[in-house]
């Protein structure tokens, strides 16, 4: 069973978001990770891109697929995680520590669209 942890906001297209005061993290989950497996690259936005809830805003590659990346929520991108630039797989070792992008929420209450960790456990069974 893949790793889900209480307290995160997740997609059904299995991203996550990490909301810390009005700044959201995030990245894809331990599911998409293992599902994908060896990730080779991550395509992200530039700071100060703009991203919308249930839009693309990049993708990873693995060696087995490449896998779009949808926003769980909206706002101003105001950090990328410049580790994965150089080391994609940090993604594969620690999928919840190694966020994507790091966002300035523009609608909090866009969060309740998503679902919380044992909603999100279900659908990966």
């Amino acid at each position: 069973m893949a790793k889900v942890i209480e307290g995160l906001y997740y997609a059904e297209s299995h991203e996550y978001v990490r909301v810390e005061g009005e700044y959201g993290y995030i990245g894809i989950t331990d599911y998409a990770q293992d599902q994908l497996g060896n990730v080779v690259y991550v395509d992200m936005p530039e700071v100060d891109d703009e991203v919308t809830a249930g839009e693309e805003f990049g993708a990873v590659e693995s060696v087995k697929a490449a896998s779009d990346l949808f926003s769980p929520v909206s706002g101003t991108v105001v950090e990328v995680n410049e580790a994965l630039e150089d080391e994609p797989e940090l993604i594969n070792k620690d999928a919840f520590e190694n966020w994507i992008i790091k966002v300035q929420l523009s609608d909090k209450s866009e969060l309740d669209n998503l679902m919380d960790a044992q909603a999100y456990e279900a659908i990966c069974k």
